[in-house]
């Protein structure tokens, strides 16, 4: 098919997208007036949601149900709503964004989320953070490189988080400022534990645990969920102390190296460089996690733990396709260890993974992206399907 007709097939798609979700709305109505208003309101939303604004300095605001299954937690259904804006409605300003996602599982699970990172006028501030309570299991595989899949146990408990950056720009880009990290776990019972499963010595039952410290930040990024050009370097130190009130003494570090280079018209290469190293008396929850949605796609997160990982990763993406004004791609790889006092750093325990994404540019006017990714790793393939970029 020429390129032509591709971008035809393009068009169709997404109004037969638009079209069989409002259809569906009207056509199971019984046509009374409250329903018409219904229909017109739900014709409005898909239309700010997909349309462009009429001014690029607009806000846009979407919310979308959520379904997903795991072993762990049964059928999963939620809400996410994401907002991102420019301060002042300048669009020279840095592009912020806020999320949220609420959630319950059949299991009786349930959870609610808030992200953010966001630039006050003129980029002179970044707040950068997110919040979590849930009640929500997570699978122990134990500690180090060499903890086997097949010994774990289920671990359910109730989950505090909030961690936040406050950030003020020294010099253009260059941001100061400090950290703090709250997290809470409690009610922790183990559930379903294999054969010659043991549960962690370290914060096993529970712990609360409060770090400060300093981040430095240098980040020329205009638009964090779809980087084009540009470079984003992270150094930072949490001090977990017992005079803070924490229940367990320890220093996390953190370094965070990110380049955008542009290879030709619509296409990026990014890689990231990521290093998080503690010392002390670590409760297992706040050990270095390897795996998750953006960094070692295709591994669960915190498939391996231990004091110390260090992880990196590249991609190719072409945003659009040439035939294309909304649909894309990208080609990713990775690899990562984890270590510590048992298991030391070795060239050749590193781990790969990598896979392949579609993306469909859902925000014209911000050049924003939902991504679908499968990665594949030595013991499995994972699914994701998210707002913005992984890194």
């Amino acid at each position: 098919m020429t390129p032509s007709g591709l971008f035809l097939v393009e068009k169709v798609l997404v109004r037969v997208f638009l079209s069989l979700i409002l259809n569906i709305a009207v056509n199971e109505s019984f046509h009374s007036q409250k329903d018409v208003e219904s229909s017109r309101f739900l014709r409005s939303y898909l239309e700010n949601v997909f349309n462009e604004s009429k001014h690029p300095s607009d806000p846009k605001l979407i919310n979308y149900p959520t379904l997903a299954f795991s072993p762990e937690t049964s059928l999963e259904i939620g809400v996410s709503s994401l907002y991102v804006y420019s301060a002042k409605h300048d669009i020279n300003n840095r592009l912020s964004e806020i999320k949220s996602f609420a959630f319950f599982t059949l299991e009786n699970q349930y959870g609610l989320w808030l992200d953010h990172a966001i630039y006050t006028d003129n980029n002179k501030w970044f707040f950068y953070g997110r919040s979590r309570y849930q009640s929500f299991p997570l699978y122990y595989y134990g500690i180090g490189s060499m903890s086997s899949p097949d010994v774990k146990s289920v671990i359910n408990g109730d989950y505090i988080l909030i961690k936040e950056r406050f950030l003020r720009e020294t010099v253009p880009s260059l941001y100061f400022g400090l950290e703090l990290d709250f997290q809470r776990l409690s009610q922790v019972e183990y559930i379903n534990s294999t054969a010659n499963f043991t549960a962690p010595e370290v914060g096993g039952l529970g712990s609360n645990n409060l770090g400060l410290g300093l981040g430095l930040l240098y980040d020329n990024i205009y638009n964090a969920m779809n980087p084009r050009e540009g470079i984003y370097s992270e150094l930072a130190f949490l001090s977990y102390s017992s005079l803070f009130g924490s229940d367990f003494d320890f220093i996390s570090y953190i370094t965070d190296n990110r380049i955008y280079i542009p290879v030709k018209k619509n296409t990026v290469f990014a890689a990231q460089l990521y290093g998080q190293f503690t010392t002390g008396d670590i409760p297992f929850n706040m050990l270095s996690l390897m795996g998750g949605e953006s960094l070692m796609r295709g591994y669960y997160l915190g498939r391996y733990r231990d004091k110390h990982l260090v992880a990196g990763q590249m991609e190719y993406r072409i945003l659009p396709f040439n035939f294309s004004k909304r649909f894309g791609a990208s080609v990713f790889l990775s690899v990562g260890q984890v270590f510590g006092d048992d298991y030391d750093f070795d060239l050749k325990k590193f781990l790969p993974t990598g896979g392949a994404g579609l993306r469909f540019l859902i925000f014209p006017d911000k050049d924003i992206y939902t991504r679908l990714d499968v990665a594949f790793t030595e013991e499995g393939t994972g699914f994701y399907f998210y707002i913005g970029e992984a890194f």
